[in-house]
């Protein structure tokens, strides 16, 4: 997995471990794949699986996103998930904690039958795992035609560099409906009833 040749600004944030940025994108539901249509950016939340080191995701064979591909195939892909608000004494100092991925790399059409159905097999088994008895076949991808007259396409982001961010909280400092700054000045640390740690 390669790196972005521009360091990341807040280095403490960095995550360099490869198995666990692996996880969290094979974990991670939505993407913000991030296009160029020639006069404005074009952000599009996807469905997508990260497998054999790119992205996939599907879509219509017709459309802007189509368009927009073929003339600026260039492109970034997003993922992140937050995961609560934390406090601090200093209203600057309030955050979240998340985990994130950005990557550059540039945005293709899966044209070889057998790439595309194990990358949408691979898909079903993420958002729908045990739904269907048999596996997919290639038939149905090369033939599947919807309401609106379009085919399946499936495509490719291939990253060329990939960095990842985490602010892991503290649990002691983590927001929940009722906390109250005031009311922690009153307690020490261990006196507060942090919902769910003892559970």
């Amino acid at each position: 997995m390669n790196t972005t040749k521009e360091p990341i600004r807040y280095y403490k944030s960095a995550v360099e471990d490869v198995q666990k940025i692996n996880l969290f994108l094979q974990k991670a539901r939505t993407g913000q794949l991030g296009l160029y249509d020639g006069e404005f950016p074009y952000v599009i939340p996807m469905a997508y699986v990260w497998h054999n080191g790119a992205f996939y995701f599907h879509g219509s064979d017709a459309g802007k996103k189509n368009r927009v591909i073929a003339a600026h195939p260039k492109a970034c892909f997003s993922i992140d998930e937050e995961y609560g608000s934390t406090i601090a004494a200093v209203p600057a100092n309030l955050s979240v904690a998340y985990f994130s991925v950005v990557a550059y790399g540039q945005v293709s059409v899966v044209d070889d039958i057998d790439e595309a159905t194990e990358a949408l097999q691979v898909m079903m088994d993420k958002y729908v795992p045990g739904y269907f008895d048999k596996a997919l076949s290639k038939e149905h991808v090369r033939t599947y035609t919807s309401s609106l007259n379009s085919k399946t396409e499936t495509f490719k982001f291939t990253p060329e560099s990939i960095t990842a961010k985490e602010s892991e909280g503290d649990v002691f400092k983590k927001f929940f409906g009722g906390r109250h700054r005031n009311t922690d000045t009153q307690k020490s640390i261990d006196q507060i009833d942090i919902p769910g740690l003892h559970t």
